[in-house]
């Protein structure tokens, strides 16, 4: 069994910049919005479902996903979470399963942005890491990289679970609420402790 790390954090926190930074160190990384993005291209596996569930209002020119559009679908309709969660999760949990499995590298990173809600994916993980920022700087980050108003990250974030309750959960923090450098010794620290953490559990296995 491969070292299992699961990385999250609430949206805007920077979970993606801390995963490559480890990336970039050897960790393999599995990334269950990444996964998620390639069931909803075009031509993805999950687009006929959901096409058929929500319509074409939620598909792109492309055949892809219109993410904004299908966002505030759910959001204007509790419902349709519903339904496009039981389309997306089963097919996710099957593909970052079999990565994971499949990982030849010193330790998995499985990023997970709703982990701490899901009991399936924290029983998968040996550690928990949570990239933890202030509240206002995530609505600042997602309002310049999206089209969607405070207000609405606001409601996204009130889905999610809360920063103390991620923190509580967390069996590691990386903080990034500043510069990009603030960054490297944090993730220098935790790389060589689950190296050791994963070399001692692979010892314990033989």
């Amino acid at each position: 069994m491969n070292f299992i790390v699961g990385l999250t954090g609430g949206i805007g926190s920077g979970k993606s910049t801390v995963a490559e930074l480890f990336s970039r160190r050897g960790a393999a990384l599995v990334d269950t919005d990444a996964i998620a993005h390639e069931l909803t291209a075009p031509q993805g596996v999950a687009m006929p479902p959901i096409v058929a569930a929500f319509g074409d209002a939620v598909r792109r020119a492309d055949g892809g996903l219109d993410r904004i559009a299908m966002r505030r679908l759910v959001f204007a309709d509790p419902s349709a979470k519903a339904v496009l969660e039981a389309i997306l999760h089963p097919l996710i949990r099957q593909q970052s399963a079999a990565r994971c499995a499949a990982a030849v590298a010193p330790y998995v990173l499985l990023v997970v942005p709703l982990l701490i809600e899901s009991t399936g994916y924290r029983r998968r993980t040996d550690r928990v890491l949570v990239v933890d920022c202030d509240e206002d700087v995530q609505i600042a980050r997602v309002m310049a990289r999206s089209q969607l108003a405070a207000e609405e990250v606001r409601a996204i974030m009130a889905t999610q679970a809360s920063r103390a309750e991620r923190r509580a959960a967390a069996d590691d923090l990386v903080l990034n609420d500043g510069e990009l450098a603030a960054l490297t010794p944090q993730v220098d620290h935790l790389h060589r402790k689950y190296l050791e953490l994963a070399s001692s559990q692979l010892h314990a296995g033989r």
